[in-house]
């Protein structure tokens, strides 16, 4: 066929970019193949800038941070095989935090997909466990179809991992469809009616409810109708990690703090004292039932899109299922509280100087190391509304999690679904690219860092204006604490030294020190200074690692 006539047949790889146009696609993630260079090759052609990555994980990473800050699906592309099964941790995270992606895999060819061929492999089973949908586009007519139910699967209900197929010989066959579109009027109502009678019934007369919140919370137009329910009702607070940002300021003498992995917070001895809990937008895996809801006999009411997974330890006595923030605002209107209930009233002022008293003993912290409360102070100072903040894993993250404390939705971005190291980078540069008048502070410890460090070039390669610090103490910590408290030692968590500012400059971007704990704020004013990728590394005293898994009520570590 002539080269001119090519482009004027329609191929499915074609209608696959056309099917992201139609759903306002601006960016893809990924790495090339010959199983999917017809995509690659349709991109050329299109509005959407295609940013080629150093590992497909972590161009599902990227994927991930922009549906969680976007609200729409992110999407990553990799080639077949091992480009493939390398998405995987990448889509486990996002389905476990509920973030919208979608990820298209190369296949080889329908006709060859049961034979032991290069490249082979049933992507689709591997990668079924980890996503909402995963499919193979098993002819042209399918794709569009298979493109529009991967978005809705990706973006409606709890938002998660969506996962296309597409063999090479479906990429090159002619199509003649059109993208499909959702539907433009959709979605879900307030709860029923007789449910959230009932919940306004148990929370006008419950001696301290409390509210826990979680990941869905944090969604823009869910926590606006929180603002109004909890002025409303004038009820104690508390939220996961994943929830940050969803209580606002106005509301903080209200906030107990963050809960999560292990119930040893302030916040957790308000949970702990409650007779009614208000669940919403919270899923088990953001914090584990039997950590703060084992031997009690209190009543749940879960307002949250989906109905709860039933455990021994979560059982909701009433269900408000439906679009959170319509069910909120009608469950507002039906509160009636005169005053804030006494015991939440008490132990919230316990808690506010307890965090008065904390804050103050951070600014004392000197030395070399630098302590942890220390530099979670000095970033306060940095923490405006426009400043976006994305924290990988590990102990540096409990302690940023538990005392740095956020009023906008989104702001700061926490995993602890699958709890995974390598995010904050990525996710650093999907800030970058959707917020590009915002400062952008990604945070790593030493260990994650070189999970995804790669992507540093892709970072400078796209001009992104970011700031990564990495906390350095040259372990796995959180797991060489937790080692230690079961064992009296640790095993495996030790590696060697890295000179942060060279590695930094090797790729292009700035590499910058802090040695003391005054050099913090004028580093960092640097480093938000510097165009394109700044690394700002300090050496952190762990020293005080145990207090972040010591309980109190006496549970064991596990």
């Amino acid at each position: 066929m002539p080269d001119n006539l090519k482009k004027t047949v329609q191929t499915g790889a074609g209608l696959v970019v056309r099917a992201l146009e139609a759903q306002g696609v601006t960016h893809v993630f990924g790495v090339p193949g010959a199983k999917i260079d017809a995509v690659f090759d349709a991109l050329v052609d299109s509005k959407i800038k295609t940013v080629v990555c150093r590992h497909e994980q972590n161009a599902a990473f990227i994927a991930g941070g922009i549906g969680r800050m976007t609200g729409k699906a992110g999407v990553a592309i990799a080639t077949s095989g091992p480009g493939v099964s390398n998405l995987t941790t990448g889509l486990a995270t996002a389905n476990s935090e509920g973030d919208p992606v979608v990820a298209l895999g190369g296949a080889v060819a329908t006709q060859e997909a049961l034979k032991q061929i290069h490249q082979t492999m049933d992507a689709v089973s591997i990668l079924k466990p980890v996503t909402k949908y995963s499919v193979t586009v098993g002819a042209p007519d399918q794709v569009t179809e298979v493109m529009a139910n991967a978005f809705r699967a990706a973006e409606s209900g709890r938002p998660g991992a969506a996962y296309v197929n597409l063999p090479k010989d479906v990429q090159a066959a002619p199509c003649t469809h059109d993208p499909l579109l959702l539907p433009a009027f959709s979605g879900l109502g307030p709860a029923d009616t007789s449910a959230i009678r009932e919940a306004a019934r148990l929370i006008n007369a419950a001696d301290n409810p409390v509210v826990l919140l979680g990941m869905l919370a944090s969604r823009p137009a869910n926590a606006e109708a929180l603002q109004s329910f909890l002025t409303k009702s004038n009820l104690a607070v508390v939220g996961t990690f994943q929830s940050a940002g969803a209580v606002g300021a106005h509301l903080f003498d209200n906030f107990g703090g963050r809960v999560g992995q292990l119930a040893n917070q302030p916040a957790d001895r308000l949970l702990d004292s409650s007779d009614l809990v208000i669940a919403v937008g919270y899923d088990p895996v953001e914090y584990w039932p039997p950590e703060w809801n084992a031997n009690t006999k209190r009543k749940i009411i879960h307002i949250d899109v989906l109905p709860a997974d039933l455990e021994n330890c979560y059982q909701p006595y009433v269900e408000l299922t439906g679009d959170i923030a319509q069910t909120l605002d009608v469950l507002t209107q039906k509160i009636s509280r005169p005053a804030k209930a006494a015991l939440s009233a008490s132990l919230l002022e316990a808690i506010i100087i307890e965090r008065n008293r904390l804050a103050e003993e951070s600014t004392k912290r000197g030395g070399s190391p630098i302590h942890p409360l220390r530099l979670v102070h000095e970033l306060k100072q940095f923490l405006s509304s426009d400043v976006t903040v994305c924290l990988d894993m590990g102990s540096f993250h409990l302690w940023i999690a538990r005392h740095l404390y956020s009023f906008r939705p989104r702001q700061v971005l926490i995993s602890n679904g699958q709890q995974t190291l390598g995010v904050a980078l990525p996710w650093g540069i999907a800030g970058a690219i959707v917020r590009p008048s915002e400062k952008v502070l990604s945070i790593s410890g030493a260990g994650g860092f070189l999970y995804s460090a790669m992507e540093l070039e892709t970072a400078v390669r796209l001009k992104a204006n970011l700031v990564h610090m990495v906390w350095i103490d040259g372990t796995y910590d959180m797991v060489a604490t937790q080692e230690k408290l079961k064992y009296g030692r640790s095993s495996g968590t030790s590696f060697g030294p890295i000179d942060y500012i060279k590695y930094a400059e090797a790729f292009g971007a700035t590499g910058l020190m802090i040695n003391t704990p005054d050099q913090v704020a004028p580093v960092m004013r640097k480093a938000f200074e510097t165009s394109g990728p700044v690394i700002v590394g300090v050496h952190v005293d762990y020293r005080d690692n145990h207090q972040l898994f010591e309980m109190i009520r006496g549970d064991s570590i596990h």
